[in-house]
């Protein structure tokens, strides 16, 4: 899908100096749909083809958007290993 925006100038004009534009809106709805559970880690390699997890994992942590990963879900980890190797 291609999506349109019109942006002002002079704020393209900002954004250009970090980079290319089309990149930085990409990148940033996939952070944000990333951030609000819409999309999933390998849907965010998919979007930014990326070729490892090890990228993903990289640009999440450089983004500073991570893992919902609760306390609840590190003891449902540990469980599960525990059983595995019982």
């Amino acid at each position: 899908m291609n999506v349109s925006i019109t942006i002002p100038e002079n704020i393209a004009d900002h954004i250009k100096e970090k980079g290319d534009i089309p990149r930085f809106v990409k990148e940033a709805l996939t952070i944000e749909a990333y951030r609000n559970g819409i999309i999933t880690e390998s849907e965010v390699q998919e979007l930014l083809e990326f070729s490892s997890r090890f990228e993903v994992d990289a640009f999440l942590k450089k983004v500073k958007a991570y893992i919902d990963y609760t306390v609840e879900d590190l003891q449902a980890d540990i469980d599960s290993i525990q059983k595995v190797i019982s």
